[in-house]
Order: structure tokens, then sequence, then C-alpha cells
């Protein structure tokens, strides 16, 4: 059944116009063609990643942030309390104003009291900053050597200039050692990213991170397998070519370096827009979704294929949102960019404040940001 199976999805008639197959691909007289088999160095290659990544954060990124002054912001924590513990673990995390009341009855505690417990126990749980500081160095370092060795890659290739030669002499196209290189690593790092987002900071746009990721690494693999590979070292150059930018804008605004922040994110926004939002839909998506049926009927492979490119295309339409709404409060206002996927810590308000002020007069100096009781505890503290 397995084999009924594997041969039906590999069947010629999916993948290729109608008068070209595997047999095609075939290494003959010297000349060397992409085999799916070749995707498994992509494993041992996503693994030495996950490695480097450990070794980079510690050695290079953590020693980079004191550098740039990285500064972690002080959190207060929580006493421990089981009933409000078990609550943030099993039920929910931000509780409604009658579970609030009802959890000030069970702990003895006032309802501002257990509020500020929330509050405190899930900036507890945020990512602090070296953390995000750590990871987006990772990311800028890799997406900067990529991006250069993209370049290196396509710079003396005709079709980066003319991107109707993609498809010249489709799809009997030599495979070069650097177009091989390239493709695996591009595809091991993605592999890594899947693997590492359970432990990355988790952002509001984490599904859409999860579908780029998955969508990304089909269209590697199937441009790979199906030899639409000068398609596929372009469209990798062009998503190199913003991404760096983003990072280093993060870095400078964990370092608090507001100023290099703004500009840099103003700078990776107008990339972004005219690489992702007209060069990407309106140049490469043209040559991948038109150009071709004038060489050939469409078939599953032509549609598959256009269908990921689509998918990419809806998620570059949303962060597009997201940056344009940043970088239009920004240069209105000239107030400091702000990631708005990223969760921000909470602060206790002004009025529990002065609540908390008076309860340290009555029992004691307030001290690192806690009522010192001369001999009693509250208990959401």
């Amino acid at each position: 059944m397995l084999e009924d199976l594997r041969a039906w999805f590999w069947q010629e008639t999916l993948w290729f116009p109608e008068g070209l197959g595997w047999a095609d691909l075939e290494s003959k007289d010297g000349r060397v063609y992409a085999k799916t088999s070749d995707l498994w160095a992509a494993l041992p290659i996503a693994l030495a990643f996950l490695v480097v990544r450990q070794i980079f954060e510690r050695t290079v990124a953590g020693p980079l942030a004191v550098l740039l002054g990285v500064k972690e912001t002080v959190r207060l924590r929580v006493s421990p309390n089981s009933t409000l513990e078990f609550h943030y673990c099993n039920i929910t995390k931000n509780p409604t104003q009658s579970s609030v009341d009802s959890l000030s009855k069970q702990t003895g505690s006032s309802e501002r009291q257990v509020q500020r417990w929330f509050r405190r126990r899930r900036n507890q749980d945020r990512p602090c900053l070296l953390k995000k500081f750590r990871e987006a160095s990772w990311r800028f370092t890799f997406y900067l050597l990529a991006f250069i060795a993209g370049l290196a890659v396509l710079v003396d290739k005709p079709w980066l200039y003319d991107v109707k030669q993609m498809w010249e002499g489709f799809p009997t196209m030599t495979l070069l050692p650097s177009q091989y290189w390239y493709y695996m690593i591009e595809l091991g790092f993605y592999g890594s990213l899947v693997v590492s987002v359970a432990s990355d900071v988790k952002r509001k746009d984490f599904r859409e991170q999860i579908i780029h990721h998955v969508a990304t690494i089909l269209l590697i693999s199937f441009s790979w397998c199906v030899n639409y590979i000068r398609a596929g070292t372009i469209i990798m150059l062009l998503h190199d070519t913003s991404d760096y930018f983003l990072e280093s804008a993060k870095m400078f605004n964990y370092a608090g370096w507001k100023n290099t922040c703004n500009y840099i994110f103003i700078l990776f926004a107008a990339i972004f827009i005219i690489t992702r939002l007209v060069i990407f839909p309106f140049w490469i998506m043209y040559w991948t979704w038109v150009y071709p049926l004038t060489l050939y009927p469409p078939f599953f492979g032509y549609y598959f294929f256009n269908s990921l490119m689509l998918t990419l295309q809806c998620l570059h339409i949303f962060w597009a949102i997201l940056i344009i709404r940043m970088a239009v409060r920004f240069l209105t206002s000239n107030e400091t960019v702000e990631d708005e996927r990223s969760d921000k810590d909470e602060t206790d308000d002004s009025a529990e404040e002065d609540d908390k002020k008076k309860v340290g007069q009555k029992n004691g100096p307030v001290q690192n940001g806690h009522t010192a009781h001369n001999n009693n505890h509250a208990k959401a503290e």
C-alpha cells in the first residue's frame, strides 16, 4: 500500500509538464541534476545549526549584549501561593472579575493584591531581555551571511538580471555546487527554526510564523525536487534582503539605542515594502505564474508551487500592515518604534502603588518594591 501511495505521489504527470519526467533529471554526460534524496542532507545541517546557535548565543551574543549595554528590567517576584498558582497554571492567566472576587475570599487577600499577583506572575513568565537579544543576534548573523552568500551565488548568473532565463532549458538545468550548498543551508536553517520554535520567544504572530516556516520549507523542497532551482535562489535572496535589518533594529532596541533602532527600522520598512509588496508579487510571481503558461500547459506542480508563493505573499501583506502602522506612528509623532508583536511587561497602576504605600506606612517601610510587614504577609503578594 505504501508503495502504491509513493508511486502515485511521485507520478510524473503531477510534477512535470506533459512530455517531461524524472528521466530528464538523471545525471549523465557530466551533467548533474538535483535529486530528491539530496534533501536528507538538510537534517544534519539543521542539527548543526541548533548546536552552533547555542555556542553563538553564549560566546558571542552574551558578550555583545554587555558591550551594547543591554540591561535587564528587575521584575518583582510573587510569594508562593498554592491557590493562585493552581488557578494560573490550570485555569487561566487572566482571571475575570468574578474569579478575582472568589480568589480574594479564598486567600484572604484584597482584590488589588490578587490582580497584582497575577500581573507579576505573568511578568515572570515573559522572556527576559537578554534572551530576546540573543535570539535577534543569531538571526541577524544568519540572515546577513545568507544575504551575502546569495549575492555571491547569483551575482554572475544571467537569470538574476533577466528573470525570463529562469525557465530556459527547463527542467534540464545543470545543478551548480554553489546552488547545492545555498539550498541545503537555507533549508537546514528553517528546519532548525521549526525545532527551536517551542523554546523561542513567542510573539503575537506565532501562528503566522509557523505557517511561514512550513511554507518556506515546502517551497524550497519542492523547487529542489522539480528543478525550479533558479527561481528558488532568487526568491531566497529576495527574502534575505530585508530580514537582517529587522533583527539589527531589535538588537539596538533591546540595548536602549532608540534613535539607531528607529532609523534602521524605517530603512527596513522601506526595503521590506519594495521587495515583498512590489518586486515579489509584480516581478517574481509574474515569471512563476504567467510566463510559464506560454511554455507549457498548467499542471499540478505549477499550481502547488504558486499556491505556496501566494501563501507567502499573504503573510507579506499581514506583516506589512504591522510594519506600516509602526512606521507611521513613529514618523507622525516621533515616538519610539515598538514591535507590536511583542508581549510587553505589565506594571502596577498608580492607584495600587498608592495603596501599597499606605500599607507600608502602617506596617513598615517599602523595600525593593515590596511592603515590609512587621507581622503579617499579604497572602497574594
